[in-house]
């Protein structure tokens, strides 16, 4: 029987499924979009319904969990991780009902799943099926980094098969991390903590301009950016990555991210593109940052 702990997200709370969700799993496997992209499982009552969560809570390949709203404690959707005989590694999959998609739920759970499989299961890949037609589904596995891998045939039905690997997927959210650090927007605090969290102490950043460059140490690149976005110098910020490509070489990883940004700088409203190249070594507790290097473009004032 499979064991797995509650998980808990800014919006949400992710459970194992029980036999007491029985009412939630018969109508969210009546849905249209579940028997038009999954299949229907042919469960008519709430007391099929029980069986059938019965048989996933005794198999020992795969997890089931129910997401909830944090706030109302209504179920809204399930995550899944199994172990299918047709493929090679684990594959993630999400529902959700009708009325709760396009909400950025699916992306919140998975998101927080995946970040727990990490910690407890030791796999070299993540993979997750779907059928071509399933355009959302797809769209939310790019996200969450998984690529197209191949087409395989099941039971006379073409799926999708997406894939990346876990240390590629840790690499991304270390990245994602990275950029979102000096957020401001809408009275969001800045995470001032979280670039010692995913560097080594020794980190080395470095800002190139035509001219010139500046090396800053975890201190010195800190301080300034902690003064001008909290005296209100630089309000609205936020930062993203628009493109990116990464090489992963054992234990040693390079990564080229195309970014952007935007805010009001002293009362005037910017946009700017640039190039940051960050590296990476896997330390004995993950995946951390060891170096970045980044050029701006010039501003873009409005």
């Amino acid at each position: 029987m499979n064991t797995q702990t509650s998980l808990t997200t800014d919006r949400l709370l992710i459970e194992p499924l029980t036999v007491n969700d029985n009412a939630f799993i018969f109508e969210l496997v009546n849905t249209d979009g579940w028997l038009t992209f999954i299949g229907n499982r042919n469960i008519s009552s709430q007391v099929e319904a029980t069986a059938y969560i019965q048989k996933i809570v005794d198999a020992a390949n795969i997890i089931y969990w129910v997401v909830k709203l944090k706030d109302t404690k209504i179920k809204i959707g399930i995550i899944t991780f199994i172990k299918r005989d047709y493929l090679k590694h684990h594959d993630i999959g999400f529902a959700f009902l009708p009325a709760f998609a396009n909400h950025g739920y699916a992306y919140e759970a998975s998101s927080a799943v995946l970040n727990s499989i990490f910690h407890t299961h030791n796999l070299s890949h993540i993979l997750a099926t779907t059928i071509p037609e399933n355009k959302s589904s797809i769209k939310l596995l790019k996200k969450l980094g998984l690529l197209f891998h191949n087409e395989i045939e099941i039971e006379k039905k073409t799926l999708c098969v997406y894939s990346a690997s876990t240390d590629k997927l840790a690499i991304n959210k270390i990245t994602n991390s990275f950029f979102g650090i000096f957020t401001n927007t809408k009275n969001k605090k800045p995470d001032w903590d979280m670039l010692s969290r995913i560097s080594i102490p020794e980190i080395r950043l470095i800002s190139k301009t035509e001219s010139s460059h500046t090396v800053y140490n975890l201190a010195s690149f800190m301080e300034p950016r902690q003064k001008i976005l909290s005296d209100g110098t630089l309000t609205e910020f936020e930062e993203h990555e628009t493109l990116e490509q990464t090489i992963i070489l054992s234990n040693i990883a390079q990564r080229h991210s195309e970014y952007e940004k935007s805010g009001i700088l002293e009362g005037q409203v910017f946009k700017q593109k640039g190039n940051k190249f960050l590296q990476f070594i896997k330390t004995s507790e993950g995946w951390k940052i060891s170096s970045v290097i980044w050029e701006d473009g010039q501003h873009d004032f409005k």
